[in-house]
């Protein structure tokens, strides 16, 4: 997995400085995979990685979380040969206004698939319309855990989260391979135990 962490490293997924979080917390480390669509080989090793999680999982097509979930779950389908859908943010006012994009039976069983997960609150979310339109999901699978609670809260809601990496996984790679210092580790270590959800 070194070298995976390393390319997410080089091509900018993992920053390090001082970030505001969407919860307004204000973070030492920042990782955004939407960048990853301007790395095909990357994207490519990722999708790879994903389906590597996946053997053993029973399911009939995946599901991408708009919006970095999307491109997570197009390479994924691509590489693996397996039918996608994804739900909308919002339903279309016009033309045929559905809510989930896609072919699909009710009955069929859906992996979800995103880039991070946090405190899984948007993960839940994402999955109510895949539900509501007679689809089973049980997985939901991600490139990073951050480590603050979202596996917790969604093995609550009934779902089980499969993830390629965790934040400290990568972290201790990246001080391995002298891309990151262990005074940084140690600090987004500590800002992660005092930030825990759920």
């Amino acid at each position: 997995m070194d070298n995976l962490y390393a390319k997410l490293f080089d091509c900018g997924c993992v920053k390090f400085g001082e970030f505001k979080l969407k919860s307004g917390i204000m973070s030492p480390v920042y990782v955004d995979f939407r960048t990853l669509v301007s790395y095909p080989d990357v994207l490519k090793s990722v999708a790879q990685a994903i389906l590597g999680i996946t053997k053993g999982l029973s399911f009939d097509r995946v599901a991408g979380i708009p919006y970095a979930g999307l491109p997570l779950g197009v390479a994924v389908s691509l590489e693996g040969n397996i039918p996608m859908l994804y739900p909308r943010k919002e339903v279309k006012s016009y033309g045929t206004a559905k809510l989930i994009e896609g072919a699909y039976n009710p009955g069929e069983t859906v992996i979800v698939i995103d880039d991070i997960i946090t405190d899984g609150a948007s993960k839940i979310e994402a999955i109510q319309p895949l539900q509501e339109a007679g689809l089973i999901v049980k997985d939901v699978v991600i490139i990073l855990d951050r480590e603050q609670g979202g596996a917790a809260k969604l093995a609550q809601a009934g779902y089980t989260l499969h993830s390629v990496g965790r934040l400290s996984e990568v972290l201790e790679s990246l001080v391995r391979q002298g891309k990151v210092t262990a005074e940084k580790r140690d600090e987004v270590a500590r800002f992660i135990a005092a930030n825990q959800f759920g």
